[in-house]
């Protein structure tokens, strides 16, 4: 258990725009807050907000909210403890752990279990390559024919798998590890009564996901054995999912925010040498097609891909499909060939890093640019495979989302081609209504013909909930609960100066009322609490309240989709905010507040009153009524309302 005192020096700690939110999304400033897309969910326009100033983000599209410790826990699935730990690391922060034993080990859930089996299997692998004979001899030789320098073979924690049949897996076993969870990673595979190892003679890549946790491995064989595959993966499991996994995200993710560019290569040693060259913004599909969970991956972080590809013809094509994913998205692709017989890494071990950024800036051309021009010399002198050429090149533009785009592309590919611009443009609206019609006919298939139109229920409105007027206190008390306001008392030369907090605490618990919403009394009975002992809860604790139920309340309401722009106050026009008129604010929504409780007593002696025939008990309600009834017309005096008869 991490000590009250730890948490909360993470969560204030923690910078959420920047250093939280910020590696995993790309944030850009408006106001006082940050917005870009959600990452837990398919958006085009930013909804997704965090506030610096209270800590936490709102995902106004989806509903997602929290604090920095709940986003590590929604983003990488961790469970609190392990994203405090997370946080704690990542700020140096000390907390007290208890040590995990083998014991501990099995108490363990599945999913936490593959991840640390993952770790201790790549630390073994690490060991493997610097300290076996074996691992020197054949592994660390590679490496180093590579090019690779010691510092990057320990910042990718490259690593050697030794050719036995069950080396590590029998390590991992005598550490404590269980069978099944060999099994569940991939890394053991069950034969008969016995576990052996999958990578066998390999040198070895751990693939991280995007907060350095090694979720799977790459291990390729330095024989010249054909019918072992060059490369293997580690299989699909919980923790490992290779459609939505980039090799390098976590070592790449700052520079490609910092470039607002990501290069994609296909290999491991591609994303490695370039890393050492200095080039860190790049990221790998690991030989996979590219897919469009990797895509949304990259969007995160930026809109631009630069795609760097060897100079074989039909790789690119192939690529094609790939590329028509990442239009769709609305993202920019650019595509650089290197020379014939060269790839990102030997191109990068054979020249200075100045001369590879050099090349890379220089040779980037527009994806459909280079599309069109490299289809076009393939169907010189073909009228018929020309005019498969302007289909295929209408309907990858068809992809891009943006209209103002796609005309811009129109006219360039109509340039190229020497073909009417109209002639494109009528392709392109074509294919555009028949995207529309299949979209539209889907949508139709979706909805069960049996399903017959019900007049929706009028929804009753109930002149006594009190739901708003709690709502409205809570947020005052969140974010205003530290704040004084002055009020002159009769009596005394000098305004008396009230702390909202005691205040609406005060006096609520003066009228013994208490709230409907069992969430809103929680937070309440916080404030209450630590009033008692002089102390004001702050938001951040509040945000990160150990009982969840408080933490997403109180997130929900101090959340806000706008604040106001500082182009008023730039322009000397001064609006009032309501920290300007506290002391109205909380006297109203407290007058409020009692209305509603006064208005439901009245009603409920109204109906006794029907049905009571004791002629005493009539008079003990009708004097209550009374009373009851000259301080509701009071109450709405103060609000100024009128009261009809």
């Amino acid at each position: 258990m991490i000590k009250r005192d730890d948490i909360q020096k993470i969560i204030e700690t923690a910078r959420i725009e920047e250093e939280v939110v910020g590696d995993f999304v790309s944030l850009k400033r408006r106001g006082v807050n940050y917005v870009g897309l959600c990452p837990f969910h398919n958006e085009k326009t930013p909804s997704f907000v965090v506030s610096p100033a209270k800590g936490i983000y709102k995902c106004f599209g989806c509903g997602k909210a929290g604090n920095a410790v709940n986003f590590v826990m929604e983003h990488e699935h961790y469970s609190y403890p392990e994203a405090l730990k997370y946080l704690a690391k990542k700020y140096s922060i000390e907390i007290e752990e208890e040590e995990l034993t083998p014991e501990k080990q099995q108490e363990m859930d599945e999913r936490d279990a593959m991840f640390v089996l993952n770790n201790f299997i790549n630390g073994y692998f690490r060991d493997n390559l610097f300290k076996s004979d074996e691992g020197k001899a054949v592994g660390l030789t590679y490496f180093k024919e590579r090019g690779f320098l010691e510092s990057t073979i320990e910042k990718f924690q490259l690593g050697y798998a030794k050719n036995s049949r069950n080396d590590y897996s029998k390590h991992a076993l005598d550490n404590g590890f269980k069978k099944e969870i060999l099994i569940k990673t991939g890394l053991g595979i069950e034969k008969g009564d016995e576990i052996i190892d999958r990578f066998r003679g390999r040198v070895m890549f751990p693939i991280h996901n995007l907060t350095g946790k090694v979720i799977g491995f790459g291990g390729r064989i330095l024989g010249n054995d054909k019918s072992t595959a060059k490369y293997l993966n580690s299989p699909q499991s919980e923790i490992y999912d290779k459609s939505k996994t980039l090799y390098g995200i976590y070592f790449a993710k700052s520079a490609i925010l910092k470039s607002d560019n990501c290069y994609l290569v296909e290999g491991y040693t591609d994303v490695i040498s370039m890393h050492q060259a200095g080039i860190e913004n790049v990221v790998a599909s690991s030989g996979t097609s590219l897919t469009i969970d990797q895509i949304k991956l990259i969007k995160r972080f930026t809109p631009n891909i630069t795609m760097l590809y060897d100079g074989d013809p039909a790789g690119i094509k192939a690529s094609f499909r790939g590329t028509d994913l990442i239009l769709e998205q609305g993202m920019n692709v650019k595509i650089v060939l290197f020379p014939e017989g060269e790839d990102p890494d030997s191109f990068v071990r054979n020249h200075r890093t100045s001369e590879v950024e050099e090349y890379i800036t220089g040779n980037a051309v527009d994806f459909i640019k280079f599309k069109t021009k490299l289809l076009l010399n393939e169907t010189e002198g073909d009228p018929a495979a020309r005019a498969g050429l302007i289909k295929d090149i209408v309907q990858t533009i068809a992809h891009i989302p943006d209209q103002i785009v796609r005309t811009v592309y129109i006219q360039e590919c109509s340039a190229i081609m020497d073909v009417p611009e109209q002639t494109l443009m009528n392709e392109l609206n074509k294919l555009i209504r028949q995207k529309f019609r299949k979209k539209t006919k889907s949508v139709e298939n979706e909805i069960p013909v049996t399903e017959t139109y019900k007049q929706p229920q009028n929804i009753e409105f109930d002149p006594l909930d009190t739901t708003y007027q709690e709502k409205e206190l809570i947020r005052l008390l969140l974010l205003y609960g530290d704040k004084f306001f002055d009020e002159k008392v009769e009596g005394k030369k000098e305004p008396v100066s009230y702390n909202i907090a005691k205040y609406v605490v005060d006096d609520l618990v003066e009228d013994e009322i208490e709230f409907k919403n069992s969430s809103y009394q929680k937070i309440f009975d916080e404030f209450k609490k630590a009033l008692e002992n002089d102390e004001i809860p702050k938001l951040s604790y509040l945000t990160s309240h150990p009982d969840s139920e408080i933490s997403e309340t109180v997130i929900e309401i101090v959340s806000f989709p706008y604040d106001l722009s500082d182009n008023w106050e730039k322009n000397k026009i001064y609006v009032k905010t309501e920290e300007d008129q506290l002391k109205t604010l909380t006297k109203t929504t407290l007058l409020a507040l009692k209305e509603k409780y006064l208005s439901k007593r009245l009603k409920e002696i109204e109906l006794k009153l029907k049905e009571e025939s004791d002629f005493e008990e009539i008079q003990i309600l009708l004097d209550e009524y009374k009373n009851l009834k000259d301080v509701h017309k009071q109450i709405n005096e103060a609000l100024e309302r009128q009261i009809l008869p």
